[in-house]
């Protein structure tokens, strides 16, 4: 896996498209809410009618995620891009290739953003942060080293077979 700066900012773009296009959702969510939350159908009939009250929680909570959705597409906006050799350790901005029981799987480290899931140049690549359980092991490990990740029911081993 070969990759430059400018291919890791068009990955980047394709993240924060990504975003975006759950950002116009959200919104269109939050809107929608918020009329349900002030319209005269919503107005309290009695002590225990609460239509009005959840809307307004709802449309809240919504506001909420269009601020952090906000945040995350700022922050990969201005993210540094560094290269990575095969000899660096994985750090913010590195895209990795695993391997997993003889399937190659390909995740980008980023500060936020954990998650995304999008199709670039042929490969899907998965958006991880360091406060993952994923994320947290690979951080600061090296092309060779094989990990254990611990899950709920059942553990995974990968072994970290590329980085750019």
């Amino acid at each position: 896996m070969k990759q430059n700066k400018l291919e890791k900012r068009n990955l980047i773009e394709l993240i924060i498209s990504e975003l975006n296009r759950e950002l116009d959702a959200v919104t269109q969510s939050a809107k929608a809410a918020h009329e349900a939350a002030t319209h005269e159908e919503s107005k309290q009939e009695d002590s225990h009618d609460t239509r009005g009250l959840e809307a307004s929680y709802l449309a809240g909570a919504q506001m909420s995620r269009i601020e952090a959705l906000k945040k995350t597409m700022t922050a990969l906006q201005f993210m540094k891009v560094p290269d990575f050799h095969v000899t660096d350790a994985i750090d913010i901005g590195a895209l990795i290739d695993l391997d997993s029981g003889g399937k190659k799987i390909h995740y980008f480290l980023a500060s936020q953003g954990g998650g995304i899931s999008v199709l670039f140049n042929g490969m899907k690549v998965q958006v991880i942060t360091p406060q993952a359980p994923l994320g947290e092991a690979l951080f600061g490990r090296k092309v060779g080293d094989v990990i254990e990740v611990e899950g709920q029911r059942t553990s995974r081993e990968f072994e970290i077979i590329g980085i750019c």
